[in-house]
């Protein structure tokens, strides 16, 4: 997914911002984007948006990259000082996985 306009208007938050009346709060607009068919995606990230309300286009652009590292890091809105680490996530989940599941998911 880019924020960019040129892709896939249901992949694009971009696209969906401009379907939308503002100002608008954050769970309007991923009741708005989920209404016009926007993909997963779209609408989780801007569940994870900083902001309640948002009065423009351009507030929510600036923000996209603050709701990407959350969406990212499991939704969470508030830094709760935990240590995520990414980088072994394929092999916790094969180590992990019942008798017969060894594969990465």
């Amino acid at each position: 997914m880019a924020f960019g306009l040129g892709e896939n208007p249901w992949r694009s938050p971009a696209a969906q911002l401009d379907m939308v009346e503002f100002p608008i709060w954050r769970e309007q607009l991923a009741r708005q984007a989920a209404d016009n068919g926007a993909h997963a995606d779209v609408i989780n990230l801007f569940k994870c948006l900083p902001q309640a309300r948002y009065d423009t286009k351009d507030g929510v652009m600036r923000d996209l990259s603050e709701a990407a590292r959350r969406f990212a890091m499991g939704g969470s809105r508030e830094d709760d000082g935990a240590i995520r680490d990414r980088r072994n996530i394929g092999r916790d989940m094969v180590e992990g996985a019942p008798e017969g599941m060894t594969r990465h998911p």
